[in-house]
């Protein structure tokens, strides 16, 4: 990372692969965002850079530096793998740049409680960093295996890929409802098809909602 390419992710604005942060002032808050990127395809997080894009830089980086890798160290488990760069945007000030890996074994928890090693799972939504649902988390983990995720087509697949010719979307409340089931089987169904490749998972800060998969060529 050098100067040039600094300023031409910055121009872009913030998004799917990359975050601004002035300082490190709530390391907990920022270790979210690392490890959404982490439970995505990765993403560069830079410190040192405002909201709007302009880029102040840090006076103090190092110790800016050695405060963000301790808490990416004590609170991502399973652990995240990143590179650090220092920006020198002159010679007073530079920027901070964690170039964050797609995770091999997802999903990558921010915890919260070190003793008890209970924590919470985020993945990033266009530019914000949500927290990920059950459903979310187990598709997440599924993606560590590489076999063949079969199924049976009963029922309540069925019925799925049937509304869904009709209906543009589908959230999990949605879907027990129409069919008529708990939520719990419908849940299970939701996520084999995802997994399956058969439907598209749209993550939001709320509830998730599904589309059919588009079949390319």
């Amino acid at each position: 990372m050098d100067l040039k390419r600094l300023h031409q992710l910055v121009s872009r604005g913030e998004g799917q692969h990359v975050e601004f942060k002035r300082k490190s002032a709530d390391p907990l808050k920022i270790v979210r965002e690392v490890v959404a990127f982490a439970n995505d395809k990765g993403g560069y997080l830079f410190i040192g850079v405002n909201d709007d894009g302009s880029i102040p830089g840090l006076k103090y980086p190092q110790e800016e530096a050695f405060i963000l890798e301790k808490y990416i160290k004590e609170y991502c488990k399973p652990a995240v793998e990143y590179q650090l760069t220092y920006v020198p945007l002159n010679s007073k000030k530079q920027v901070l740049t964690f170039d964050i890996k797609k995770s091999k074994k997802k999903p990558v928890y921010l915890i919260y409680n070190v003793k008890k090693g209970s924590g919470r799972a985020y993945i990033r939504v266009e530019d914000k960093s949500v927290q990920a649902s059950r459903e979310v988390r187990k598709i997440l983990k599924a993606q560590n295996s590489h076999e063949s995720n079969g199924f049976n087509y009963g029922e309540n697949e069925m019925f799925l890929v049937k509304y869904l010719s009709e209906n543009i979307k589908v959230s999990l409340q949605e879907f027990a409802k129409a069919a008529a089931i708990k939520v719990e089987e419908a849940s299970e169904t939701l996520v084999q098809l995802t997994i399956s490749n058969v439907l598209e998972l749209h993550p939001a800060d709320g509830e998730d909602w599904y589309t059919l998969k588009e079949i390319e060529g």
